[in-house]
């Protein structure tokens, strides 16, 4: 199985699912908490749309929200940004802390080979989506290592990015 994990800002309607055709994803799971997000350009990324879009495309979609960080841990990485002085939308990185505990509250009884099985054996290319255009600012990165590295999943990860002058 393939992996690839998108984030929506920085993309335009055309070029997100652009590139979801050309990697070849077949499976979209959304690990967002609330399925929308703000703005008029984004628009295509709110629920109802992308399920309705990713359907006339063939790409099955799924919810994780239990995949999501809880609005308490979002709010402790926008104080850490705060204290960094760094703005939501350029963050590189996420803090040490927002990572130790994502994975204490996320991923402390996931199952990487229950997930899986979950999608189903038509899953080949399988994207996880969030918002954050930079994987490394997202808990996608996370969740993508982990499945990674554990035993029964073995898969290939790929983050899908814009080009860099959208």
């Amino acid at each position: 199985m393939k992996l690839v994990t998108i984030g929506v800002y920085g993309f335009c309607e055309a070029t997100f699912f652009e590139a979801l055709q050309r990697a070849g994803v077949d499976t979209l799971c959304d690990i967002r908490w609330r399925r929308g997000v703000r703005g008029a350009e984004y628009a295509f990324a709110n629920s109802a749309r992308l399920q309705k879009r990713l359907a006339e495309l063939g790409i099955r979609y799924f919810h994780f929200r239990e995949l999501a960080p809880t609005p308490e841990l979002r709010r402790r990485q926008a104080e850490a940004d705060a204290a960094q002085r760094t703005a939501k939308r350029q963050r590189r990185t996420l803090s040490e802390a927002f990572v130790a505990d994502y994975r204490q509250e996320r991923l402390t009884g996931f199952d990487s080979r229950k997930f899986l099985e979950q999608l189903g054996s038509q899953a080949q290319t399988v994207a996880l989506l969030c918002v954050e255009r930079e994987p490394g600012a997202c808990h996608r990165s996370i969740l993508a290592e982990r499945l990674s590295q554990d035993p029964g999943a073995a898969v290939e990860i790929t983050h899908l990015a814009p080009s860099p002058n959208v």
